[in-house]
């Protein structure tokens, strides 16, 4: 089944202007505002990293043929798996991703690089879920780039990445493993989640899902 959002765009981060009735943090990297004023910004290129390195359902609809060809060159056919492991080994190394899935995996890559792979599904879940739901942005980059929701995005701009690390080459296969929802995630329904050692105080109203490795997730 392939997952689509109203706003899917191929090429810059999409933002709308939205205001809601108060800001809420999701995370000890990602400073999630279930109310927040969003602005337009644009991501910078994805290619070699010049910070240090980190520590390391739905409302489906069908997505464009040219975007689904673009974004899933080389698979053909849905991989089998017994386990997550083996479905992100089963994805392609290999072929471009689209703007859109270049942002779930560079979140992927910084928030989550240091987890194991379902905290990393769990992270992709999360901004897959806010896509899909009308209070958020609703595009990957729309969701990432959101006004102070994410801490590694600084002035607008993502970080340079590491490309060929195995930390990116995971990153690639859990965005198009969670866009595509082939597996499902602990994290469920989730939409903000926020790191073990810290307790802000939005947690208290919210429901939790799941706690993975060193994030606790919510609704």
């Amino acid at each position: 089944m392939i997952r689509k959002f109203t706003g899917l765009t191929a090429f810059a981060a999409v933002a709308a202007t939205i205001t809601l009735a108060g800001a809420e943090s999701s995370g000890a990297n990602a400073q999630v505002a279930a109310q927040a004023t969003q602005t337009t910004a644009v991501p910078a290129p994805l290619t070699e990293e010049v910070v240090p390195v980190f520590v390391e359902k739905e409302v489906v609809q069908q997505l464009p043929a040219m975007e689904a060809q673009s974004e899933f060159e080389g698979l053909t056919e849905t991989p089998r798996a017994q386990s997550l492991r083996e479905l992100v080994n089963a994805m392609p190394a290999s072929g471009e991703l689209s703007p859109e899935l270049q942002c779930l995996a560079g979140a992927i890559y910084f928030e989550a690089r240091g987890e194991p792979l379902d905290g990393q599904l769990a992270v992709a879940q999360v901004i897959v879920n806010r896509a899909e739901d009308q209070r958020f942005p609703s595009s990957y980059c729309g969701v990432v780039y959101q006004r102070s929701q994410f801490s590694f995005i600084r002035n607008g701009n993502m970080p340079r990445i590491r490309t060929g690390s195995k930390a990116w080459t995971n990153a690639r296969a859990i965005a198009r493993i969670a866009h595509r929802g082939l597996w499902d995630s602990k994290a469920g329904e989730a939409l903000y989640f926020h790191a073990k050692y810290v307790r802000p105080g939005w947690s208290r109203r919210k429901v939790a899902l799941a706690t993975i490795d060193t994030h606790v997730f919510y609704r």
